[in-house]
């Protein structure tokens, strides 16, 4: 089953750009590409950053070199960008001395992290993000009927690409696994100054059995024997590699207000559950709120993206525990939500209503999480 794609790579393309398509590994990038090519009509070049020939020529900074290699093409298309040293400025001497020349460059989170793409193509790139598959890009598979009936499947394993075209629940556990064991942290472990996965992993577990919790970098660091500055850069890097995301506190009246603690929650569910290895049918679970929570959380990011809504992110908390789960704010005004599972009846903190009461508050359930994915 092939899954459409929310971007339309044609509609990115433009003459002396480069187009940057990264994301975490295994999310479907080159998936994307290939599909694109198959409908191109001009003439293009589609090279690998793991050909050994390509590296030398892009990286050579040889304007003669570079400029050869791409004679006679309006495309140029480098799949696993990241493999090539210096790839940034060999694509900089591309987009400024082949006239017209349109360039694709995928790549794994390494970009972000090697930061060799960034500086030297400054005004000469735009840059998509590629994340797991949406609710927004199942909809044009399934109606609204079939998504909610999937809508337990998608809490426990997720929607990496592979995940949700695997077969059998015995598949979808094997491929996540070898996701979380062999392609997860690859970046961060080729790249930085970490000595083995297994740190990071007791990290990403603490943090699962922490989600939509508030977390503490000094006892996460008790727990790791790890001192505070350790963690926090731990944690920057698995937000880089779009494993995390972190939520931080929302004030601006209220003394009692907690703004300095943040939350995290993962970019995919399934990855989550393989980390604390529980893959639990629904009814068997204790932690229903924790997974309907970081459903919502990474979804909605997903729907801010396509959807190109420009907004603030946060949760709120007083002090005396009155908590709002999902802060927005947009438009010059506050929206919050309430994420819960259950039909039981929320009840909205006064303080919050009191403090700004011009803010629209929502709870989101089973029955209304689809208006506020905007799946359409």
């Amino acid at each position: 089953m092939l899954i459409p794609r929310f971007f339309k790579l044609s509609d990115y393309l433009k003459p002396n750009k480069v187009l940057v398509i990264y994301g975490p590994r295994q999310i479907g990038k080159t998936t994307l590409l290939k599909n694109f090519l198959s409908s191109v009509k001009i003439k293009y070049k589609f090279d690998s950053g793991d050909n050994i020939k390509i590296q030398q020529i892009l990286s050579s900074q040889d304007f003669s070199k570079i400029i050869e290699y791409a004679s006679g093409y309006k495309l140029i298309v480098i799949d696993e960008a990241q493999r090539i040293p210096n790839v940034g400025m060999g694509l900089k001497i591309l987009v400024d001395q082949v006239p017209n020349i349109k360039i694709i460059a995928t790549g794994s989170s390494s970009f972000e992290l090697s930061g060799q793409i960034g500086e030297p193509l400054t005004g000469r790139k735009k840059t998509l993000i590629l994340y797991p598959i949406s609710q927004i890009e199942l909809a044009k598979i399934y109606n609204p009927y079939e998504l909610k009936e999937k809508l337990s499947e998608f809490l426990v394993f997720g929607a990496y690409p592979t995940v949700l075209t695997a077969k059998t629940k015995i598949d979808k556990i094997s491929i996540l696994e070898e996701l979380v064991n062999s392609y997860l942290l690859k970046d961060i472990l080729k790249l930085e100054k970490v000595k083995s996965s297994k740190i990071l992993l007791d990290l990403l577990r603490l943090i699962a059995f922490q989600t939509g919790n508030e977390v503490s970098l000094t006892e996460l660091g008790n727990s790791l024997n790890l001192n505070y500055k350790t963690v926090a850069r731990y944690l920057d890097l698995l937000e880089k590699t779009f494993i995390l995301f972190n939520l931080r506190g929302f004030s601006k009246n209220l003394r009692k207000e907690v703004t300095k603690k943040s939350k995290y929650y993962f970019y995919d569910t399934g990855i989550r559950n393989a980390i604390i290895s529980n893959f639990n049918d629904l009814e068997m679970r204790d932690d229903i709120g924790k997974l309907w929570e970081n459903f919502l959380v990474s979804e909605r990011l997903k729907t801010q993206e396509y959807r190109n809504i420009f907004v603030n992110n946060y949760f709120w908390r007083t002090w005396d525990q009155k908590e709002i789960d999902w802060i927005e704010e947009r438009e010059g005004k506050l929206f919050g939500f309430e994420f819960k599972f259950s039909q039981t009846k929320t009840k909205i903190p006064q303080e919050f209503l009191q403090t700004y009461p011009n803010a629209e508050l929502t709870t989101i359930s089973p029955a209304n999480y689809l208006e506020f994915l905007r799946v359409k």
